[in-house]
């Protein structure tokens, strides 16, 4: 096992942090497993308790390490990277061996508000369909989504059953709608008590707000406003040095 360098530039917490990451990464602490105590840790590498709370919490906040208060610190689960690409929830939960689920929260048409109109490129008044649905991954809930399409594009969308299956595959199989393009926001905010509880986060957990237009064919087909719970969620993408002029 790594040693502390006492004569390294590198701060002591931070050569501790990255002792336990590797201990993390390479599986000899595995997730669900205990990391030893605060003592334990002050007395192997000869730390004093703030040191190695400062390293512990860093891996906490960063979501590689979970305290569960009476029992002490453990491995947290792997968080999932949420490509950012147009695909569909169903499809990338797949794509990790995870089965996708859902449970429908709400389902209704409504009247386009003038805001909605502008961003689904339609008139005030016209009416959407609002689907409102609890997705889960292996049994474990993590997003609220909510859509909004325009009627005239899906008109008997309300009569599908979405249980378990992948909007965008429903839009593409019965109506011809190919999303093929995209728009992607987000941002960062904390659960509302409601949410919290759908969640299962403790009330004010962390959660990744997105907001996406999906087109077809130049047309918006779809207006979602989603919450992702932050705790199973990284945003990970490749960063390319754009061209130069000549």
């Amino acid at each position: 096992m790594a040693q502390i360098d006492p004569d390294s530039p590198v701060p002591k917490y931070f050569q501790l942090r990255e002792i336990l990451l590797d201990l993390i990464e390479s599986h000899e602490l595995a997730v669900g497993t205990a990391i030893p105590s605060e003592r334990e840790l002050c007395q192997r590498f000869g730390l004093s308790r703030m040191t190695v709370r400062q390293a512990v919490d860093h891996l906490v906040s960063e979501g590689r390490l979970q305290r569960v208060p009476g029992k002490g610190t453990f491995v947290a689960r792997p968080k999932i990277e949420m490509a950012l690409r147009l695909t569909s929830f169903s499809d990338e939960m797949r794509s990790r061996g995870m089965e996708p689920g859902s449970r429908d929260l709400d389902r209704r048409v409504i009247r386009a508000s003038a805001h909605l109109a502008r961003e689904l490129g339609i008139q005030p008044g016209d009416e959407v369909h609002f689907i409102e649905r609890l997705r889960t991954a292996a049994g474990e809930p993590m997003c609220i989504e909510r859509s909004h399409i325009p009627v005239a594009l899906a008109p008997d969308l309300g009569d599908h059953d979405l249980t378990g299956g992948s909007l965008y595959e429903l839009l593409e199989a019965h109506y011809g709608l190919m999303l093929d393009a995209g728009e992607l926001t987000i941002d960062a905010g904390i659960a509302d008590p409601d949410d919290a509880d759908l969640l299962k986060l403790p009330r004010g957990g962390a959660v990744l707000l997105l907001q996406q237009r999906s087109f077809a064919g130049g047309v918006c087909a779809e207006l979602g406003i989603s919450t992702y719970r932050a705790d199973r969620y990284q945003l990970r993408t490749i960063l390319e040095t754009p061209a130069r002029r000549t």
